[in-house]
């Protein structure tokens, strides 16, 4: 299962491509305040920008406590949304360990679903999907000296 990283973010101009394509293409929507990716500062101008997005936990923490099932755990982690279950309770949001969902002013939340839209609108390839290592397996075994 693929998931959003955002491992370049050294060369983020701060444009907000990323959470525009995320508004447009995937809410359908044209809103900095309706996106599941987020660019902000890390600081001032000078120091650069990082992206906030939903980090796949497993099991996702926001889905524990949705009181009505709008959010749904997304295997490999993350999740996905049914906004007409949603009654816009907040819950998800407090129970977020990054916050990473964000509220709009309806009180409609919006999350990353790694998808994977704005990768191609951000003109610096500050982020990629890539493949979500599964838990390494430990054993009693010990390793050969080779």
């Amino acid at each position: 299962m693929k998931i959003l990283k955002a491992s370049l973010m050294e060369r983020c101009i701060g444009c907000h491509g990323c959470s525009l394509a995320c508004a447009r293409l995937v809410h359908n929507r044209l809103s900095w305040n309706t996106c599941g990716i987020r660019i902000r500062s890390s600081g001032g101008l000078s120091t650069g920008f990082e992206a906030v997005t939903c980090v796949a936990c497993d099991p996702p923490p926001c889905a524990a406590v949705c009181p009505t099932g709008a959010f749904l755990s997304r295997k490999g982690g993350g999740v996905l949304v049914k906004k007409r279950l949603c009654i816009r309770c907040g819950d998800c949001a407090d129970a977020c360990p990054v916050d990473a969902i964000h509220i709009d002013d309806q009180g409609s939340p919006f999350v990353c679903i790694h998808c994977g839209q704005c990768v191609s609108f951000c003109p610096h390839e500050c982020l990629e999907m890539i493949e979500k290592n599964p838990a390494v397996e430990t054993t009693d075994e010990p390793e050969e000296n080779q």
